[in-house]
């Protein structure tokens, strides 16, 4: 099949970027492996979860959201909004299409793609002028390696595949990871019922939305490190001393770590105040584990009932993109920094890979589509 332009993901990234296509009247299509898009916030996101920005910071382009939602969007909110989205760009991406392999016919000066039709069971191939990767940076959940798990005898899983603590009342629940997702997971757990401990395997800044909020619009004005000395300040008289509770807190500023690792700060949502009276224990990483008790590098030892994973996401670009080793490391992620990340040689582009979550989907998505509409335009005069 001849298309002008393939996009792979059928999340906000590559939404983004086929409204933007759209708009300039360049033909694409996005294959989408699962059966819907935006699978990750439809399937893989907790109950309790909201944007973690305020709404204006968390738009896709030429749509901004309904003046009636909140301020931090939530889940099925968000998921509406994309629906709306997908309907009045006429995006209808192709369900069931796994990438096998992709690679650039040099002679034919085009992009190949191969995919798998898990529901027609067929083979199918694409040829492509220009190629989007928009899998993103949350493709595949990470569980690290961690002495003993194989042989634990209670239940673990990634926080990709935890809804809400329904099943968990009553039972001692580890969170491993105290970023977004770990510290309102334990939360969770706190309000169902479950009694919950929570890994802190590295420093974090944690820091209220109003904080957050507050340093998104100072940014425009004033310099990073005066930015980060605001938010930094105004934590510690909200929140004290989170070191004498286990929570260690980053020599650099929040929005200085966001903007070199892509690393956000963990915006509290009630589990600090837990964290303080003991409701919820916090405790280093994990040394070992033995059946079902968990030995910790402090030295203590619990039992635990289940293991829930907040330790991210790895990009499964390199699984399946066999050239553009130009854009992309060997870790599934953009070679060149912000802002040059979105594009590599022979018409080869990625969306969703800024580390600046949906601020950063907007900019790739228009960057792209322009980007192309020159090129494709230009050519075919």
């Amino acid at each position: 099949m001849e298309e002008v332009v393939v996009i792979i993901g059928a999340g906000p990234a590559g939404l983004a970027s086929s409204a933007c296509l759209n708009r300039l009247d360049i033909p694409n299509v996005i294959l989408e492996r699962e059966d819907c898009y935006a699978s990750l916030w439809r399937k893989k996101a907790y109950d309790r979860v909201k944007l973690h920005l305020a709404k204006q910071f968390c738009e896709l382009p030429y749509m901004p959201y309904p003046p009636k939602l909140p301020m931090f969007v939530p889940k099925n909110d968000f998921i509406s909004y994309l629906d709306n989205y997908a309907s009045h760009f006429g995006i209808n991406p192709r369900f069931h299409c796994y990438v096998e392999s992709v690679y650039y016919i040099k002679n034919a000066s085009r992009w190949c793609i191969v995919v798998r039709n898990n529901k027609l069971n067929t083979i199918e191939v694409y040829i492509a002028k220009f190629l989007v990767v928009a899998t993103g940076e949350n493709s595949e959940g990470l569980i690290p390696k961690v002495p003993g798990l194989d042989g634990f005898e209670g239940m673990y899983m990634h926080s990709s595949q935890y809804a809400n603590g329904k099943d968990f009342i009553g039972k001692d629940v580890l969170v491993v990871g105290c970023g977004n997702s770990g510290m309102e997971i334990a939360y969770d757990l706190l309000y169902w019922g479950a009694h919950t401990s929570i890994v802190a395997r590295s420093p974090v800044h944690v820091i209220s939305k109003e904080i957050v909020f507050l340093g998104m619009c100072f940014l425009k004005y004033l310099p990073c490190r005066f930015v980060d000395f605001i938010a930094t300040t105004l934590s510690k008289i909200k929140f004290g001393d989170t070191s004498k509770y286990g929570i260690q807190r980053p020599t650099e500023g929040p929005f200085y770590i966001k903007s070199k690792t892509g690393r956000s700060p963990t915006i509290d949502v009630g589990a600090v105040q837990k964290i303080k009276t003991g409701e919820i224990q916090v405790f280093p990483s994990i040394a070992n584990i033995k059946g079902n008790e968990i030995t910790f590098e402090n030295g203590k030892s619990k039992q635990y009932d289940a293991i829930i994973f907040a330790t991210g996401y790895r990009s499964t670009v390199l699984d399946w993109l066999k050239d553009g080793k130009d854009l992309f490391n060997e870790n599934g992620m953009p070679e060149p920094r912000f802002p040059n990340h979105w594009k590599g040689g022979n018409g080869l582009y990625c969306a969703g890979f800024s580390r600046r979550g949906l601020m950063g989907i907007s900019l790739d998505a228009r960057k792209i589509a322009t980007d192309i509409g020159l090129t494709w335009k230009g050519a075919s005069k």
